[in-house]
């Protein structure tokens, strides 16, 4: 037995394994404590996230600081811009225009953090 999950193709175990998981779950009705552990998963991703961004940060900071108040605004603003956003978009969960409208939001304020940056990086 132990031979035929040696020799299986990676994929179909990866499924069978999700299939048993699934399985004893229904088996044994755990759907709400799964809906809990699910949402205390997404919490962590998003500490995660925002830890790893903070490490980005601190590295930078000082490179940040000389810049123009101008291109620090713009940089901050962008950023402080997309949590805003990212934060509503979690409480909120819209559909539709509002989506699109988060979308964009995050994209032209990240549109501005890169300018921004590239701005202060391009010698010449």
């Amino acid at each position: 037995m132990k031979r035929l999950f040696a020799d299986m193709n990676p994929t179909l175990r990866g499924f069978l394994l999700l299939v048993l998981v699934t399985a004893a779950i229904v088996a044994l009705r755990l759907e709400s404590s799964l809906s809990v552990l699910l949402i205390v998963l997404r919490i962590l991703f998003i500490v995660a996230i925002a830890f790893f961004v903070y490490l980005l940060w601190r590295e930078r900071r000082d490179d940040i600081a000389v810049w123009p108040t101008r291109a620090r605004v713009a940089f901050y603003g962008g950023a402080l811009l997309i949590v805003v956003a990212i934060g509503a978009f979690i409480l909120d969960r819209p559909a539709g225009l509002p989506a699109l409208a988060f979308v964009l939001i995050v994209g032209i304020s990240g549109f501005a953090m890169w300018r921004a940056w590239r701005d202060q990086h391009t010698y010449g």
